[in-house]
């Protein structure tokens, strides 16, 4: 079927608006089927491939849920499934709702560390959760079934599974305490473990979200994110079931490739006034159009009312150029949507107010870090975004070292409470008490509140230590970034020991220099750099452009950058003797 032979799902109500108020995941599926609304998938070139109604999702996820019963999958039951955005995860997840099994949404393979690499981690995810069966689209049938047979795990690709026997059978009842999925945080420090989310900490999550966005009629939702991140998955599929909102989906590799598709999308599908994306996203696009004139005749992106921003560390500069970029194509400032949330939470933890944008707090970097001002030098200041209020029945704590409550403008660990919590993280009693205490959710992120808003610092676990004295490494990688020809997401920062056995900041770049000589001018200006931050010596290596590894759902993983630098795996490029 063509584009023009097709008709994408409509915007307008055609029953009341239910905003996830619903007892089970179940439910909110059965009522948005009632609707005329749904999901829409479109090509690499953002063109509408494939239309399907909410109402035939449901169809094809009860006739899904009886091949599972007659496969043998029953409540409880883990079926791992490999994220692709379509009609086949689509009813395969809602299926898995329906028989009181909990799927796992798992990650494709990525552009970064090729076969064996998605082998490996997709075993190690598979010994996690421990699923009954593992169902993959053919075209990575060799890898998944690879990786299944490391864990002597039942494999089949979908297109094999819809050709089995759907006997009719009863369907059991679901509980709002019951777990509805699990989710793996690409951010916890304890990955892979997956997060248990009940129906009701799910459904809490989106109608808080949706409350907080001030979730009108006729919204629409364009999404170019992951499914097996929690802000693809939940904000921009699961919470499209339960609040009745009509999407348009490009699949991630395509924004890849053609990352301007997303913002045609937006343009060309009428009522989309929804999107999200992490920092990456807009800066990439900024940078895309930076060289073309046409913004204006090409774009229309007035209606969009919330851009949300989330899943990494908010940069204000990136918007900045992505505003500069795009205001001529309608684009409001207003429209940024900062967020905080992570899947131990579901997704959301605060929101920024629709309309306020993004506000920031220039706070000096000593501060920050908590170490005493050095007074013989200059001050230097952070901008820190405001990511907003909390949602409906969530409480955010900020806590010093020794647990006790901070007042506004105090930076400490943040940590938060209400329905929308995890469950648990599963079998893994140590890593869930680590985190729960008291029904408080222990996030490892640091921050601040001011007035009710939330200010995010960074990630303590991040945090690098020398002689006694703090360091983001946000700060040491904004630093570089500020030289000419790097990008976001070009430079590393994390602590090193070096010969002497002390310990060094260490910067991993990326590197589109090819004249050896050129490369230690370019070295000795980066650590110049670095020293007028840290006031410190650091290691700097410059690396082939794409070797720094990242998270699932695209973040800048330090972590893996430096356990993959120590053990030889990321190999610095040569220099000038």
């Amino acid at each position: 079927m063509t584009d023009a032979a097709m008709t994408p799902t409509p915007n307008d109500c055609d029953l009341p608006r239910i905003r996830a108020q619903f007892a089970t995941f179940n439910e909110a599926i059965d009522y948005a089927a009632r609707s005329k609304k749904g999901l829409n998938f479109h090509d690499m070139r953002g063109q509408l491939s494939r239309v399907y109604p909410f109402s035939e999702m449901r169809e094809d996820a009860l006739v899904t849920a009886r091949r599972l019963i007659a496969a043998g999958i029953g409540k409880e039951d883990r079926v791992a499934l490999i994220a692709e955005t379509g009609p086949d995860f689509a009813a395969l997840f809602c299926a898995c709702v329906y028989v009181g099994a909990w799927p796992v949404p798992l990650p494709l393979p990525t552009t970064f560390g090729g076969k064996e690499s998605f082998i490996d981690q997709l075993a190690v995810q598979l010994q996690s959760s421990d699923p009954a069966m593992l169902i993959y689209p053919e075209e990575i049938a060799e890898m998944a079934s690879a990786a299944a047979a490391k864990q002597g795990c039942k494999s089949e690709s979908w297109q094999d599974f819809e050709q089995r026997e759907a006997p009719e059978c009863e369907l059991p009842e679901a509980d709002p305490e019951d777990i509805c999925y699990l989710q793996y945080s690409s951010g916890s420090t304890r990955f892979p473990t997956g997060v248990a989310v009940t129906h009701k900490a799910l459904l809490h999550n989106l109608y808080g979200h949706s409350t907080s966005m001030q979730l009108g009629e006729n919204e629409r939702c364009v999404s170019w994110l992951p499914w097996y991140h929690d802000m693809g998955l939940v904000g921009c599929f699961l919470s499209l079931i339960a609040n009745q909102v009509s999407g348009d989906y490009l699949k991630p590799d395509a924004f890849a490739r053609r990352p301007l598709a997303w913002l045609d999308m937006i343009s060309r599908n009428e009522g989309s006034t929804l999107s999200y994306s992490p920092t990456f996203g807009y800066d990439i696009c900024a940078r895309r159009i930076s060289s073309q004139s046409n913004v204006a005749e090409r774009f229309d992106l007035s209606r969009w009312r919330v851009a949300g921003n989330g899943a990494d560390m908010i940069r204000p500069d990136v918007m900045q150029s992505f505003v500069n970029a795009f205001s001529e194509a309608g684009f409001q400032a207003s429209a940024f949507t900062p967020s905080y949330g992570l899947a131990e939470a579901v997704l959301a933890v605060t929101v920024m107010p629709p309309g306020e944008g993004i506000r920031v707090e220039l706070v000096e970097e000593e501060r920050l870090s908590g170490t005493p001002r050095d007074l013989s030098r200059p001050a230097r200041y952070r901008a820190i975004v405001n990511c907003g209020k909390t949602l409906p029945d969530m409480e955010v704590q900020i806590r010093g070292e020794e647990g006790h409550s901070r007042g506004d403008h105090q930076i400490g660990k943040v940590w938060c409470r209400g329905p929308s919590v995890m469950h648990s993280y599963f079998r893994n009693e140590e890593a869930t008490n680590d985190c729960l205490v008291d029904g408080w959710l222990d996030t490892g992120d640091m921050g601040y509140t001011a007035d009710g808003y939330l200010f995010i610092v960074g990630r303590a676990k991040d945090m690098i230590i020398i002689n006694g004295k703090n360091h983001w490494p946000q700060d040491i990688e904004w630093a570089v970034e500020q030289l000419p020809g790097f990008n976001h997401g070009d430079i590393a920062a994390f602590a090193v020991e070096t010969d002497n056995g002390e310990e060094a900041p260490a910067v991993l770049v990326h590197c589109r220099v090819s004249d050896p000589v050129e490369r230690v001018k370019l070295r000795e200006q980066i650590s110049d750099k670095v020293r007028s931050v840290t006031g410190m010596s650091c290691v700097v290596e410059l690396v082939p452009p794409r070797t720094l590894p990242r998270t699932s759902s695209g973040k800048l993983s330090r972590a893996k950058a430096k356990k993959l630098y120590l053990s030889g795996e990321i190999v610095p490029l040569k220099l000038a003797a």
